[in-house]
């Protein structure tokens, strides 16, 4: 399975799973299988950035976007990932406002740096791994159906760590 996903270098992957399921494993397999394995894998645990940050870690940041951002701005994430892969882990806690800017993203392959005016190009891969129930999320309001989809282009569930190992089936 890992081989198979692995061949497409940017399709998008959502693998969902309970906490300790080795979400971040699959990811990193499919990135080190994939034509792109030499460019970076870059992680980013959106549940233990501040929602406030978040956006400035992905994108990056020009110089004096906010108060304390560094003399010469910063890249992003996104930018660190360029021709490899970008593995957005716990993604279902990303704001509603950063799920819009990285929903373009991965429209139109474009973004801007925070507090930029020039429009930065790149090509990257994103998985992205959750333990919450999406769908639920979007019915809630609480997750863009829009992004969903994008982002689940191949979706991989992880079984639960209850289940027997006579019911799992191998990757």
């Amino acid at each position: 399975f890992v081989q198979m996903v692995a061949k497409s270098p940017d399709t998008p992957v959502l693998i969902m799973g309970e906490t300790g399921t080795g979400k971040e494993l699959i990811a990193s397999a499919v990135h080190f299988n994939s034509p792109n394995f030499k460019a970076p894998f870059a992680t980013v645990n959106c549940a233990a950035i501040p929602k406030d940050l978040i956006e400035s870690e992905l994108f990056g940041y020009e110089k004096g976007a906010f108060s304390g951002a560094g003399a010469s701005g910063k890249k992003g994430l996104i930018e660190d990932s360029a021709n490899g892969t970008l593995f957005l882990d716990e993604v279902g806690d990303l704001s509603l406002e950063a799920q819009a800017k990285l929903l373009r993203f991965l429209e139109l392959g474009e973004f801007y740096r925070v507090g930029g005016t020039k429009k930065m190009h790149i090509e990257t891969r994103v998985i992205s791994a959750t333990n919450k129930d999406l769908n639920k999320m979007i019915d809630d309001g609480l997750f863009r159906k829009d992004l969903y989809f994008r982002l689940g282009v191949i979706k991989v569930q992880v079984p639960s760590l209850n289940e027997r190992p006579d019911d799992i089936v191998p990757l």
